[in-house]
């Protein structure tokens, strides 16, 4: 058994718990009631909290770069085991929002807290257990994809046994002992992925982790999103593939000209802005007697002709109106499906002018 002292990650109470090495324990707070989980590896110590705390904590960051203010007055809060994503165009702020959160440049005002330390006042101590993909990954060409975790992994103090294996992980076993001058892009990204699991942080911060990676690759990152906040861990991702982030965010946060414009998860903010869904229906023929049918119905926003496939965008409440107008005015349905308003609409609505 070995004592350690703990922080409660939503009360800050110093706790000292009895614990063997490599075991979890279930801990209660006696200030406040909050329950987590804290591993004692054979290793780092990697503390894990269960309570939906706040494991990062942005308030009023203000960024400028001469008159530009590439980041205005920006708060948002991020609970632990959420997968949080970032968007907004290019040069809305959001690597300057990253590099602020990590402490690695200068903020003209705000205050940033990584699991309840401040990050001005303790950048170590923040930093400690949070691994971090930058959106410009940079290895030593000279050396081998294994020598260059081996370097991140002194660097993290972290055993060089997990080197390898991350290695394998992201589908680089072929190239392990290969120098990193000669690999692509989307080579060198799987890599950089690898570098940030390096500890098995409780935090991972991603800038732009799909970039230059091939459908395949894509789909490992987006497992691996998957796999860590199973196992409790905090994710960001900042991206412009939207569709990767609706499909493994839990809420959204939109920046436009270093301005956050919407945060929540993407069902609330459709809801926000009103966007109906679209039910597609595949007929045997469209008639003109079919398409007037369907616009002249109460629900009913537009109607796109593709081919034998008609588009309608509509109030949900229309949908059954709408088939029965289409088999009332001799239309033969094959198939129908419901499209939900994507993220990339509600992206568009939010960053427009």
């Amino acid at each position: 058994m070995v004592s350690k002292t703990v922080m409660c990650p939503n009360c800050k109470n110093q706790i000292t718990i009895e614990v063997t090495p490599g075991n979890k324990t279930i801990i209660t707070c006696p200030s406040c009631g909050a329950k987590g989980q804290f591993t004692f590896p054979m290793g780092n110590t990697v503390v894990r909290t269960t309570g939906g705390s706040e494991t990062i904590q942005v308030k009023n960051l203000t960024k400028k770069y001469n008159d530009l203010k590439a980041v205005n007055d920006v708060s948002f809060n991020i609970r632990e085991g959420e997968i949080f994503g970032f968007l907004g165009p290019n040069g809305a702020g959001k690597t300057t929002t990253i590099k602020a959160i990590l402490g690695l440049i200068h903020t003209d005002t705000g205050q940033i807290k990584i699991n309840g330390i401040d990050i001005k006042k303790d950048e170590k101590q923040a930093k400690k257990h949070v691994g971090y993909l930058p959106e410009k990954i940079a290895f030593y060409d000279n050396l081998t994809a294994l020598q260059n975790m081996y370097f991140y992994a002194e660097m993290k103090n972290v055993p060089k046994t997990e080197c390898k294996p991350l290695i394998i992980e992201m589908g680089l076993e072929d190239v392990v002992n290969k120098k990193v001058g000669k690999f692509s892009k989307g080579m060198q990204q799987r890599l950089g992925m690898a570098q940030a699991l390096l500890g098995n942080p409780p935090i991972l911060i991603l800038d732009e982790p799909s970039g230059g990676l091939d459908p395949r690759g894509v789909a490992l990152i987006r497992n691996k999103i998957r796999e860590m906040k199973n196992k409790g861990s905090t994710v960001f991702v900042s991206s412009h593939i939207l569709s990767e982030v609706q499909e493994v965010c839990d809420r959204v946060g939109i920046i436009s000209k270093g301005i956050l414009v919407a945060k929540d998860t993407v069902g609330n903010l459709r809801d926000r802005l009103n966007l109906k869904p679209k039910l597609v229906m595949e007929l045997e023929k469209v008639t003109d007697d079919i398409i007037n049918s369907v616009k002249k119905l109460d629900g009913v926003e537009k109607v796109d002709v593709l081919g034998v496939m008609i588009h309608v965008t509509c109030n949900p409440r229309a949908k059954s109106k709408i088939i029965l107008a289409v088999e009332e005015a001799g239309g033969n349905i094959l198939n129908i499906q419901t499209m939900e308003p994507s993220l990339e609409e509600v992206f568009m609505k939010f960053t427009e002018g």
